[in-house]
């Protein structure tokens, strides 16, 4: 499916009415707002459209976009690419989790500055280890835990960088879950500010 086809991005390609796609026709519309949604798991199909829509945003201007996280996390890469997006482009974003913000989607939810990460109240937070299913041959799964391995010690050290946490404190911190409430993860340095309204997001 193309990113920019009617389902998830900025452009409809006239085959689909409003009546049929509505959804489409919604999510053209929090574009308009310069919004992102980011619920659900993390893959490479959510990636893409993310990116899409993020970089069509950010070719029309550099005003601010907000990127509204609902995720339980999924696959590391694919979070990488959103959170190294971010970074990349020239328009500054802001952050908005809810629901729940955990594992990768964390990851995402760190690639602004405490001051552009936000929540509403009722959000929950979730950070911890990688994992994988390493299967194959013995040389295969050999290779898998040491990769398993370098991603745990990289994702520790964006943690730590993004809250001021200590590396030892995160590396431990992490090898079980770790959830957070609102309180918790301001005191971690995880989170800026609590919000109820839309108003209160600044960039």
């Amino acid at each position: 499916m193309s990113p920019f086809s009617p389902s998830i991005a900025p452009f409809s390609n006239g085959e689909d009415s409003e009546a049929s796609n509505p959804m489409g026709m919604m999510m053209n519309k929090f574009l308009e707002t310069r919004t992102v949604l980011i619920f659900g798991g993390v893959d490479q199909k959510l990636a893409e459209r993310v990116t899409a829509q993020i970089l069509y945003l950010d070719h029309l201007s550099n005003d601010p976009i907000r990127l509204m996280i609902n995720s339980p996390g999924g696959h590391v890469e694919s979070g990488d690419t959103i959170h190294d997006l971010i970074n990349y482009i020239d328009s500054p974003v802001a952050v908005v989790g809810t629901g729940w913000v955990a594992s990768i989607a964390t990851h995402i939810f760190l690639g602004v500055a405490p001051e552009q990460r936000f929540c509403l109240p009722n959000t929950r937070f979730l950070i911890h280890q990688p994992s994988g299913g390493a299967g194959g041959k013995a040389s295969d799964i050999a290779i898998q835990a040491e990769e398993i391995v370098k991603m745990r010690e990289r994702i520790a050290q964006k943690i730590a960088a993004a809250t001021g946490q200590p590396m030892d404190q995160v590396m431990k911190d992490i090898d079980r879950d770790y959830w957070m409430s609102t309180d918790e993860a301001k005191e971690y340095g995880i989170l800026g500010t609590v919000i109820n309204k839309a108003s209160e997001v600044s960039f």
